[in-house]
């Protein structure tokens, strides 16, 4: 089986949603179906369709989750050598180069990555470009409108 990597806050959200989702959301659904039963019958009743199709989604999504953490590879980026390379779980600062701009990004697995939130996938074109690099170091990065380059300020190992 392949794993995945995940940083150990990613895993620990998955098995909030995973915990929420066999608990209080599975209960709510056993319910919601147990009321649409009990106005009859169930053959045109919209309430129990809508019912049983959050029943499905929840129980799909249990199984997705399951699975990604039964595949997770899990990486505390905190208990790594410390020697100042990117690598998956570092958070980077960079200054873009062309536009002198400060960005920071967490390099983390897909089910984690938010740019809004600076969090990239391992997966992208800008993270598959800094994983090796050091501070100082130049890095060019394939975007969409071109090649943008940025300069690695720092490399931080914190969670």
């Amino acid at each position: 089986m392949q794993k995945f990597p995940m940083t150990k806050n990613g895993a620990k959200l998955l098995e909030e949603e995973l915990a929420r989702l066999k608990g209080s959301e599975r209960s709510t659904v056993i319910q919601a179906i147990a009321e649409a039963r009990a106005h009859g019958d169930i053959s045109e009743n919209a309430e129990y369709d809508a019912a049983k199709e959050k029943q499905a989604f929840v129980e799909g999504r249990i199984v997705e989750i399951e699975s990604k953490i039964a595949q997770a590879q899990i990486i505390d980026v905190t208990t790594l050598e410390q020697d100042g390379k990117v690598v998956f779980g570092t958070t980077i600062d960079l200054l873009d180069l062309e536009s002198d701009e400060e960005i920071s990004y967490k390099i983390v697995g897909d089910d984690e990555a938010n740019v809004k939130i600076g969090k990239i996938s391992v997966n992208t074109p800008v993270a598959r470009s800094l994983i090796g690099k050091q501070s100082g170091d130049v890095v060019e990065v394939k975007v969409p409108n071109g090649i943008r380059e940025y300069e690695v300020m720092n490399v931080r190992y914190v969670e």
